[in-house]
């Protein structure tokens, strides 16, 4: 069975990139961590300068503490460093010297301007999801939706470690380019004496002013797809408000907050070597969300540090 972390890049691709993401938010509460294995236009060795991101592989850290800035740590590499499975095989791996990602773990070691960050992870899940699929265009796959993580991360000395180290997210993602804008955002919540649930939504352009509109909520066990998103523009500031319903009839309102010194701006490079844009992520956002069911019963979902929200673009640009 697919595990939705296959590659999909061929090595020969001059212009493509794939990328397998974690966001990892404390169980402690004192922040959340963001991790990103990247492979960037491998068959022309990415794009032509001395900055990082502008190398064909790229491995990517940013902590979120609870008080403060982000700090973000990037390292690229070049490719006959890269152990890379054959497309679309299983088991998946993405390994370069220490730095490797696999189905259920991951781990890292990164030396960034007399910086020091490391991390040793293990993670379940019962739930994912293919998001997005439009072919060699691009897709959104969420292999581990409402994912638990065990191990370790240290930080200049600072260590976090635990068998129930954090709760989140694990992702892929691949494109012939970036889209010209996007709004995605994740959110688990833990309820008590129940299965905690998640929300994934994303919004993007697509070609002839068409915007692709999907959610997906796992709550009680079940999946509810939604693809009638109607989005308001009631969150100030670094916000995201929709709403929609299921085929089964199920009601969602889902509100995420990510104001505040938490957000992290990152320059992404063009897919086509044209130049870069700004993608800004929060993974210690909030959000709340409203789930009505068809008989009218309604359950309200909240965290306060559990959610992850990303805006990049605005619309009409083109890579």
């Amino acid at each position: 069975m697919p595990t939705l972390n296959e590659v999909y890049s061929s090595l020969s691709a001059r212009r493509r990139y794939e990328v397998w993401f974690l966001r990892v938010g404390l169980a402690d509460g004192s922040g959340a961590w963001w991790f990103r294995y990247l492979l960037m236009n491998p068959g022309r060795g990415a794009c032509a300068g001395n900055d990082t991101r502008s190398s064909p592989v790229q491995v990517w850290a940013t902590f979120f503490p609870r008080e403060g800035k982000p700090q973000t740590f990037i390292q690229g590499f070049p490719l006959d460093g890269l152990s890379l499975s054959a497309r679309g095989a299983s088991p998946f791996h993405f390994r370069n010297g220490p730095n490797a990602i696999e189905e259920d773990a991951c781990q890292g070691a990164l030396q960034v301007e007399g910086h020091s960050v490391a991390w040793e992870l293990r993670y379940h899940s019962t739930m994912r999801v293919t998001v997005s699929q439009k072919g060699w265009i691009g897709f959104s796959r969420t292999p581990h939706s409402d994912a638990t993580f065990s191990g370790r991360i240290t930080l200049n000395g600072r260590e976090f470690h635990g068998d129930l180290l954090g709760f989140g997210v694990q992702g892929h993602n691949c494109g012939y380019r970036h889209r010209g804008f996007w709004n995605w955002a994740h959110a688990y919540f833990p309820r008590a004496g129940a299965r905690p649930s998640t929300l994934e939504g994303l919004v993007y352009d697509m070609p002839l002013g068409l915007v692709f509109r999907k959610a997906v909520l796992w709550h009680d066990g079940r999946q509810h797809v939604f693809r009638n998103l109607q989005e308001s523009g009631g969150a100030e500031g670094f916000g995201w408000n929709f709403r929609g319903s299921s085929k089964s009839g199920l009601r969602l309102e889902a509100t995420f907050e990510g104001d505040g010194p938490g957000i992290h701006r990152a320059s992404y490079v063009k897919t086509n070597c044209s130049g870069s844009f700004v993608v800004a992520n929060n993974s210690l956002a909030k959000a709340t969300l409203r789930v009505e069911e068809r008989g009218g019963r309604i359950e309200i979902l909240e965290t306060d540090t559990g959610a992850v929200l990303e805006k990049a673009g605005e619309r009409g640009r083109q890579d």
